[in-house]
């Protein structure tokens, strides 16, 4: 298949090729990747993200006999991925961190990677309210947040990536604004 003939093909006609050649894969790859690259860069690092956007396709590819259209679209089977890969991520570094700040003498607590994470994307791309205020999120609401403004899913889309119903997509969206909008009232105020 050509990359014309990938471009052209809806995400089902991809699925069904793909399920049945798996060289045909490499049309995903080329149609997604540059989409799960931005959303991961904008979650972690530029450095990061390029590893993370690759694993991300590497594992849809040996799960790709287990993708299931009627659980939602290729597009947010891929973006759930990534989120849990960026998880994982940040999760794996945050115990490094602990260890390491155990392990020197006297050395101050580490702040979460998270935390550095969100600070450092704020910088280049939100007003440092707003960066504070996205810490102040849980996981979950994060996710969601962040699926939505920087992969720019559809609430459905955001419900099959993290294998959530769509109503809690919802709840979660209309907590993190609230708490969005407190935080960067209380920082107008102060600042």
């Amino acid at each position: 298949m050509t990359a014309e003939v990938g471009e052209r093909a809806s995400d089902a006609e991809l699925v069904d090729r793909f399920q049945r050649d798996p060289e045909l894969f490499t049309a995903v790859h080329e149609r997604y990747f540059l989409h799960i690259y931005r959303y991961v860069a904008g979650r972690l690092d530029v450095q990061e993200a390029e590893d993370l956007a690759a694993e991300t396709f590497c594992i849809a590819f040996e799960d790709r006999d287990r993708f299931d259209p009627e659980r939602g679209n290729l597009r947010a089977w891929l973006f759930g991925i990534a989120t849990n890969l960026v998880a994982r991520h940040r999760r794996a570094e945050a115990r490094r961190y602990r260890a390491l700040s155990r392990a020197v003498p006297g050395s101050a607590a580490v702040d979460s990677h998270e935390d550095r994470v969100l600070t450092s994307v704020s910088a280049a791309r939100m007003q440092p309210a707003l960066a504070k205020a996205l810490t102040r999120l849980s996981r979950g609401e994060r996710d969601v947040v962040l699926l939505i403004a920087l992969a720019e899913l559809s609430y459905d889309e955001v419900a099959a990536a993290l294998g959530i119903s769509q109503g809690t997509v919802g709840s979660r969206l209309s907590r993190a604004r609230k708490k969005l909008h407190q935080a960067i009232g209380q920082e107008k105020e102060h600042g």
